[in-house]
């Protein structure tokens, strides 16, 4: 158990945001948990996922991958230790349900669980005040559509509990509880004939955690949550009926206002205010940096990867994740190992930091389990 005070909580939800114009200038939002990757194919291989072949875990990828399913009936469950060489209770776990209704639909459901282990509180003596437990989660639903052979779209609703209160005195943090909308596509080739090995494109794109601003004090300033823009493409080597490489790219960007340059009255010296409604803040975030279009390209983040595939039995996966130094500096290689059995899939992973920052992943290793049932459709 951590004797962490109250302020380690307040200050992990209410980031300052002045900065000078040649300083760090990351974009916050509530409830960050939500684009942590939770499964560990993914992190294999750079943390991709929009337009990698369908999985279990398309949920948080791109939802609309579901209607691309081989198993009817497809149940996975992650787990993700979080700061490991700090704390042994913090961690991020999730189940997902899938089920490929026929050969055109799939719906999916999901949970998605945050926490922060066991917090001692004090008050400024060092007095205790009890322990608290605050964690987040979110749960899902979507159903997936192919409009025709070789694309689909999908649609997720998301509710999101985001729980740090404290049941102290004069407390001024709130539960949160609010919504959101993810709409996707996805694109699956057939594969083509070239002149040593069939191959198959892949692209998709996902604008996740579309949904409404939240406080998580009475009366307090109202905080984006972390909708976001999500687009990747990739092709498949198919080299033989036993052994398959993939290849895949994929960018993301916050789909939230940059924070503008402030003096020290709070007055805007350079960028747009950042205290707009959601959806306005959606449309601004592409021309709003302070140092204008040098900066907002530093917002999009990328990474890359590659699976290896033999006799669909065995994957060995790699990849690169890369964030700008001005917006927070994650930088990383991952490698991962993949195991199918008759019915079940296990994978692991591994990450590399490459920054300056530490990461919360490090020296840790990632768990995902999978389970097929029912029947199976072909893939084109």
């Amino acid at each position: 158990m951590k004797k962490l005070g109250i302020s380690l909580i307040a200050i992990m939800i209410f980031i300052p945001k002045l900065f000078a114009q040649n300083e760090p200038n990351p974009v916050t939002t509530a409830a960050p948990f939500l684009l942590i990757v939770p499964d560990a194919r993914a992190g294999g291989m750079g943390d991709v996922g929009v337009a990698t072949s369908a999985d279990e875990n398309s949920q948080h990828h791109n939802p609309s991958q579901y209607a691309f399913l081989e198993s009817q009936y497809t149940l996975g469950i992650n787990y993700t230790p979080w700061m490991r060489e700090l704390v042994n209770d913090v961690f991020l776990g999730g189940v997902t349900f899938a089920n490929r209704i026929n050969e055109r639909s799939a719906w999916a459901a999901s949970m998605k669980y945050f926490t922060l282990g066991e917090i001692q509180l004090t008050d400024i003596e060092g007095n205790p005040l009890g322990i608290e437990k605050p964690n987040e989660f979110s749960l899902d639903g979507t159903y997936a559509l192919k409009l025709n052979e070789t694309f689909s779209m999908g649609v997720t609703m998301r509710y999101i509990r985001s729980d740090f209160a404290l049941k102290v005195d004069n407390s001024i943090l709130n539960t949160v509880n609010t919504f959101s909308v993810d709409i996707s596509g996805y694109y699956q080739s057939i594969p083509k004939k070239y002149e040593n090995f069939d191959g198959r494109w892949r692209g998709g794109f996902n604008f996740s955690n579309l949904g409404p601003k939240v406080t998580y004090s009475d009366g307090g300033k109202e905080n984006f949550i972390p909708s976001n823009m999500k687009l990747g493409g990739g092709f498949d080597f198919i080299l033989n009926d036993l052994n398959t490489i993939s290849t895949t790219v994929e960018f993301t960007k916050l789909l939230v206002p940059s924070p503008p340059l402030r003096d020290g009255q709070g007055n805007i010296i350079e960028g747009k205010d950042d205290d707009v409604p959601f959806f306005t803040g959606v449309f601004q975030s592409f021309g709003d940096a302070p140092d204008g279009f040098g900066e907002e390209m530093k917002e999009f983040t990328w990474g890359i990867g590659a699976e290896y595939i033999y006799a669909n039995t065995f994957a060995l996966r790699t990849g690169y994740f890369h964030e700008s130094e001005f917006k927070g500096a994650r930088q990383f290689v991952t490698m991962g190992l993949g195991f199918k059995f008759k019915s079940s899939r296990m994978d692991i992973s591994y990450l590399f930091n490459s920054s300056e920052v530490n990461n919360p992943l490090e020296n840790t290793l990632r768990f995902s389990l999978a389970f097929d049932f029912g029947d199976l459709y072909k893939i084109n």
